[in-house]
């Protein structure tokens, strides 16, 4: 599934890539892999997660989500900063 969401991602950049300035996209990919960065440290923690039992594995699936909220969380700060520089390039 993750997969599948990433690869619906990047095809929604490469559509928008065409619209948006190069620093735009700059700044929107320098956010999108550090979201990268942080869902592949998600993906660590599931897999340490398989290992474990109780609340250990409780402990790391919760930290799991909460990594993968965090991408979620830079992924949409780097629209809106991808955004802004949009903006303040119309000017």
């Amino acid at each position: 599934m993750k997969t599948f969401v990433s690869v619906l991602g990047l095809a929604s950049l490469i559509a928008l890539a065409a619209c948006d300035s190069k620093q735009e996209n700059k700044v929107e990919n320098a956010y999108e892999n550090q979201a990268d960065a942080i869902d592949n440290q998600a993906d660590n923690m599931e897999a340490l997660a398989d290992n474990l039992s109780g609340n250990a594995e409780n402990a790391a699936e919760n930290a799991a989500d909460a990594l993968e909220n965090k991408a979620d969380a830079t992924r949409e700060a780097g629209e809106k900063a991808g955004e802004a520089v949009e903006k303040t390039e119309k000017r």
